[in-house]
């Protein structure tokens, strides 16, 4: 793309949310830790669900170092209205830290007597802190010109065509302070974010597209597109299915042949092993009823072959 087209994309787009949107203007006593700390609960969340978070974290805390050392999970209660509050959250906890850890304090006012691409630079150092946060707070605590950006504005950009895929990525946007002057800098930030916010919540929305796409008629090309349900299963299911079947059928041979294999070879086991002995016990049984009958024959043919004068000769005279 170049820098004409692009340029005259962020005047048009910057024209259009001025007559869509109300400017809303952070308050001015707020220090620069508190502007760092509202851009924690400001990335990818609306204003009212920032003040919201904002409010709550200053309410149920004593100050700023016991909500650094809280946990994640009770900072999510006060920040669950932003879009996502574990992020919200995580960075809140791992800017406080890189602060104390650096100046060993939370007051940061001085800075604004300070070179600000000094301090940008010690922010940036920071584990944990986004550019999104560093971009806010040089632009509203530190008076400097830099345009924060968040992935919902990225993603509004690219929409519209003004970066790249590449450049989306890489979260820049050429020519962007360039366009935008520092005067109007703050202005565009605030304004253009609600857009981006209200995109990237409901980007199937008839409404929201048909703002984007009268800032950008080509940008129905690239709107985020539903994933089709129907296309799916049909693509999925014949060909894991046939293979499955054969698999299965193939298995269920190869038991049924098992299973009938096994019974036969039961059979022949079974056969062979009570054949012989049938054999063995029919033998010993008819020898033991042989010999007890030709016993009892003999002695009942000598009791019959006694005479009767043998009887009584063996009695006693009288």
């Amino acid at each position: 793309m170049s820098a004409k087209n692009r340029a005259d994309l962020i005047t048009k787009l910057h024209k259009f949310v001025k007559k869509e949107y109300q400017l809303i203007t952070p308050p001015s006593n707020r220090s620069v830790l508190e502007h760092m700390i509202y851009g924690c609960c400001l990335e990818d969340s609306t204003f009212d669900a920032a003040d919201d978070a904002f409010a709550k974290l200053q309410e149920n805390y004593f100050d700023w170092n016991e909500v650094r050392v809280t946990t994640v999970a009770e900072l999510e209660e006060s920040c669950r209205n932003l879009s996502d509050p574990t992020a919200a959250a995580k960075s809140l906890k791992k800017t406080l830290h890189g602060i104390f850890e650096h100046y060993y304090q939370f007051d940061l006012d001085f800075l604004k007597k300070e070179n600000l691409s000094k301090a940008v630079q010690t922010f940036q150092k920071f584990n944990g802190v986004s550019q999104f946060v560093v971009s806010y707070v040089a632009q509203n605590g530190l008076g400097g010109h830099s345009i924060p950006l968040d992935q919902s504005l990225m993603r509004l950009f690219y929409v519209l065509g003004i970066v790249t895929e590449d450049e989306s990525k890489k979260d820049r946007v050429p020519g962007l302070e360039r366009t935008i002057a520092k005067a109007k800098g703050a202005e565009f930030s605030i304004l253009v974010h609600q857009l981006a916010v209200a995109f990237n919540s409901a980007p199937f929305s008839t409404a929201i597209r048909s703002k984007i796409l009268k800032i950008s008629g080509d940008a129905k090309e690239r709107f985020p597109k539903r994933a089709s349900r129907k296309k799916e299963p049909e693509k999925k299911v014949p060909v894991k299915a046939k293979p499955v079947a054969k698999k299965t059928a193939a298995k269920s041979t190869a038991k049924t042949k098992k299973k009938v294999v096994k019974k036969a070879a039961a059979k022949s086991v079974k056969k062979t092993a009570t054949k012989p002995a049938k054999k063995a016990a029919a033998k010993p049984v008819k020898k033991a009823k042989a010999k007890p009958v030709k016993k009892a024959k003999a002695t009942k043919k000598v009791t019959k072959k006694k005479s009767p004068t043998k009887r009584l000769s063996k009695k006693k005279p009288r």
